[in-house]
């Protein structure tokens, strides 16, 4: 059945998913945005009254999974929490919110410019996909036959979020479009990639370098046993390239700007302060928070809200080495507020 299909076993009950990432949106019709032009599917919602938002789950899902159940449900909350990707986290404030969707740099913002960059898509043809996207109403940053970088697009979403549409290997399969990546900014890939490989359980798939643009690009991912073991051995060759474009489920690009780790007074904007509110946080889960938790304290984590504080005691908050936010919660989270 529909739940049969989201079972997902951990290795240790302390061992962290990448389970969702997570950006404010202005008013609901993103959720149709992202169901109508990338076919990804509504699976869930939380509501939180008392604090005055909800959050909304979107997924790609295989093409031979059709989905039957009702969001806000208790089947739809199983399903959510034992998703095997990684889902798209869409959080709406009650009252009026203005969004700041990232990417303005150095320019506008010296020493602290936006960190969050873009969610992306695979597709098989981008050219002719960004052609029924143009002809649908969907406003583009870049179209694919224009700038340096020929192929590849940057679609916006109704809060201006930049969505990347990229080519996908052929004979995969999958929907038209998956959901490909996110995308985060960071200081020093020194501290970054061993944060989130060492702690956090995610595999560096593969890594791409331009010595003359002076910038690094980083891609990690949930990967089981048996996936690390068809991984290319090494992460720089077009083998790896390769294989990303053949993932169904999305990697975390982590995008270096070479020098930046050696300025002490920089640092990214992690999308979480007024008046530059737009990208939240990655969402991890596991099945037991306080080893988990216990875990990253031991390794020096910075916690913003520790496991069985507040309301929501099975939760917590840490920072990444660039400030981004991190939730981290228990699998079949119960809200009783």
């Amino acid at each position: 059945g529909q739940l049969e299909k989201a079972t997902r076993k951990m290795a240790a009950p302390e061992a962290l998913q990448w389970q969702r990432s997570v950006l404010r949106i202005s008013d609901k019709k993103s959720i149709d945005f992202y169901k109508q032009h990338f076919n990804m599917t509504h699976i869930d919602e939380l509501h939180f009254d008392v604090w005055g938002f909800s959050i909304y789950f979107l997924a790609t899902l295989p093409t031979d999974e059709t989905y039957t159940l009702i969001p806000n449900t208790e089947d739809s909350h199983t399903y959510m929490w034992n998703f095997k990707g990684v889902l798209l986290g869409l959080i709406h404030n009650h009252k009026p919110t203005t969004i700041h969707p990232g990417n303005e740099g150095e320019d506008k913002h010296p020493n602290n410019p936006d960190g969050f960059g873009h969610i992306a898509f695979l597709t098989d043809d981008v050219y002719k996909a960004c052609e029924k996207l143009e002809a649908d109403g969907v406003a583009f940053r870049k179209r694919p036959d224009e700038g340096r970088m020929k192929g590849l697009a940057f679609a916006l979403d109704p809060d201006g979020y930049w969505v990347e549409i990229i080519r996908r290997n052929e004979g995969t399969g999958f929907p038209t479009f998956n959901l490909a990546q996110t995308m985060l900014r960071i200081k020093d890939p020194k501290k970054t990639i061993p944060f989130y490989t060492e702690l956090f359980g995610l595999t560096l798939v593969g890594e791409k370098h331009f010595p003359d643009a002076k910038f690094s690009l980083y891609f990690l991912a949930n990967l089981n046993e048996e996936e690390k073991a068809s991984l290319p051995a090494d992460p720089k060759s077009q083998e790896a390239s390769d294989y990303m474009k053949s993932m169904f489920y999305p990697v975390l690009e982590l995008t270096h700007n070479h020098g930046t780790e050696d300025r002490e007074e920089f640092s990214h904007h992690n999308g979480g302060a007024e008046p530059r509110k737009g990208f939240a946080n990655l969402g991890f889960v596991c099945d037991d928070i306080y080893k988990a938790c216990e875990k990253l304290e031991a390794a020096g984590v910075t916690f913003t809200k520790k496991a069985g504080e507040g309301k929501l005691k099975d939760l917590a908050f840490v920072k990444d080495p660039d400030g981004y936010s991190i939730e981290i919660l228990t699998r079949h989270m119960k809200f009783d507020l």
